[in-house]
């Protein structure tokens, strides 16, 4: 199969790498976002999918959209027969869905129609949720909506974060989506519809949600700090200080004051919530790297001093 690819984050490199392994599909040309300033000197950088299509000498398109007709007329052009679009960034026009011989089909992050969206691995975490998986579907002008292909599934832990949850569903996706392909090119495979009533949106993470906020129950902020691990990281504050906050699990204990700092010891820093306590184990401290609690309290002992308040 000739096929093109789309998608930008380390996500998707994934799975184009189980296209470039795979001995029954060429990929002809690859599309991405365009590089963009990344780190402390804010330098551009090229996406992970572009430096895996660069190593392999692949076309690479970069365009800011392609809802120029000159952009639809390059991709058409390439006489694909099928677009594997995978965590790509831009919205596809009708002209770009209709231009390969097979459509377009898309490699989703969860089990729609739940967390139709930018962020299904996240939402589903914080939401509390206890399955999710990769849903391989034809694309259509609406956003996640059209009918799946193909369905895999895997449990969330009760410890996973965002980080974890991601590796677990490449492993689910690329050979879901190679066994569709497969299938597409025989006629074999069966387009099942969504149903629209059951659907949510996983709307895009801003770094202002992942402010903690101590009213909250332990649970809730526990399964917070998970789903925002490692980007945006949670986080709070004390007195200037801005703490990031990589580990936490709840306990029974309660106090008195959401934010209030119970105890703080070789166990960890106890913190009083809305409902509940959290018992943080690994933090962030400015300019320092994460650290386990025990660690940091040998040198900073006296910042987590029982009664203090954090978020304040």
């Amino acid at each position: 199969m000739r096929v093109l690819f789309a998608g930008t984050p380390d996500f998707a490199a994934a799975h184009l790498q189980a296209l470039l392994d795979a001995p029954t599909i060429s990929v002809i040309g690859v599309y991405s976002q365009p590089d963009r300033p990344a780190g402390r000197g804010k330098k551009l950088t090229a996406s992970p999918v572009k430096k895996l299509a660069l190593k392999h000498q692949l076309p690479v398109f970069q365009p800011q959209s392609l809802k120029d007709p000159q952009q639809q007329r390059i991709l058409s052009e390439l006489q694909a027969d099928i677009m594997v679009v995978v965590a790509y960034g831009l919205i596809l026009p009708q002209a770009i869905l209709d231009a390969p011989r097979l459509g377009c089909i898309n490699v989703h992050a969860s089990i729609l129609p739940r967390w139709r969206g930018a962020a299904p691995i996240q939402r589903a975490i914080e939401a509390g949720d206890a399955e999710t998986g990769v849903t391989i579907m034809q694309m259509d002008a609406g956003l996640d909506t059209g009918a799946m292909l193909s369905v895999s599934r895997c449990d969330i832990d009760s410890n996973e974060t965002s980080a974890s949850l991601h590796g677990k569903l490449e492993v689910l996706g690329a050979p879901a989506l190679l066994h569709t392909l497969e299938s597409l090119n025989s006629g074999l495979a069966v387009a099942v519809e969504q149903d629209d009533q059951l659907s949510c949106y996983a709307a895009k993470i801003t770094k202002q949600e992942a402010l903690i906020d101590w009213s909250q129950s332990a649970q809730i902020l526990d399964r917070q700090i998970r789903a925002f691990n490692p980007f945006p990281a949670a986080y709070t504050t004390l007195d200037e200080l801005r703490i990031k906050i990589w580990q936490a699990e709840p306990t029974p204990a309660s106090g008195l004051t959401p934010g209030q700092i119970i105890s703080a010891d070789s166990a960890g820093i106890l913190v009083s919530c809305g409902e509940q306590s959290l018992l943080l184990t690994e933090i962030q401290l400015p300019g320092k790297s994460r650290m386990a609690v025990s660690e940091v309290l040998k040198s900073r002992g006296e910042l987590f001093a029982p009664k203090r308040l954090l978020g304040s």
